[in-house]
């Protein structure tokens, strides 16, 4: 293989050791990706046990009124 006199195998060699970083910057920022669409999946899910558990708590808190005005009778 003949390369023009001015290209030297240390540029060869940072050309390709960049373009391997580039290579490796990709896969860990579609990992991190996966990660985050795994995450959000889940989100609805906790949603809604949240809006179960407020209500639960809230459903609570009226009856707790509700002994504490008969108990204040």
């Amino acid at each position: 293989m003949k390369f023009d006199p001015r290209v030297t195998y240390a540029l060869i060699l940072a050309l390709l050791l960049q373009a391997a970083g580039g290579l490796l910057w990709a896969g860990r920022a579609a990992a991190r990706l996966d990660e985050l669409e795994r995450a959000v999946a889940t989100q609805p899910e906790v949603a809604e046990r949240l809006a179960r558990l407020e209500e639960q708590l809230g459903e609570a808190r009226r009856s707790l009124a509700r002994v504490e005005a008969r108990l204040d009778r």
